[in-house]
């Protein structure tokens, strides 16, 4: 086991990050991101057998799963999949493509007018325009977002939400369509 640590200079690092909810992206952390890559199996394994699962996605992101959530998690990651939901909605009704929700540069003032959009859906979660831009915040803690001086930037861990928005849409659409079928 020792030789197979020494390989995995980032155990520690990697670990601390994982454990604490927190989404490694490529795209901010390329080095950490190989490091990662270059000894996945050696990482996944050695999570497994301390009882945590790491995933990796090829898109570029990886996180401890866990199928168990606390109540604030859990409060969390439904006011981010609304925060989410209604950036995505937002840009779909402004024809942008959602896979490119990397390259969105997200403003207060976007922020503003998103929250004016969907005002009843977002006052019904307790969401203000202040409150999204704390939401934002924390999607950063998370590694769901990258603050920049003009605004924020979506990361690509936020495909989590969008696969899942989309698998919705489509069970959507299939019910949709099976109840057009029926007699």
């Amino acid at each position: 086991l020792t030789p197979q640590l020494a390989e995995m200079p980032a155990l520690a690092e990697l670990f601390r990050l994982f454990l604490s909810g927190k989404h490694l992206n490529r795209m901010v952390e390329p080095a950490l991101w190989a490091e990662l890559e270059q000894h996945e199996p050696a990482y996944a394994g050695l999570f497994v057998a301390l009882g945590f699962e790491l995933r990796v996605d090829a898109r570029g992101f990886a996180w401890f799963h866990s199928t168990d959530a606390s109540s604030n998690i859990g409060k969390v990651s439904r006011q981010l999949a609304l925060l989410f939901m209604v950036i995505f909605d937002a840009q779909a009704n402004a024809g942008k493509a959602l896979q490119r929700f990397t390259d969105w540069l997200i403003d207060r003032e976007w922020l503003a007018e998103v929250h004016e959009q969907q005002k009843d859906l977002l006052d019904a979660e307790g969401l203000s325009p202040d409150g999204l831009i704390d939401l934002l915040g924390r999607a950063c803690t998370l590694g769901f977002a990258v603050a920049e001086p003009a605004g924020w930037r979506l990361l690509p861990a936020v495909c989590r939400y969008l696969d899942h928005f989309e698998g919705l849409a489509a069970a959507f659409r299939d019910d949709d369509n099976e109840a057009d079928a029926a007699p």
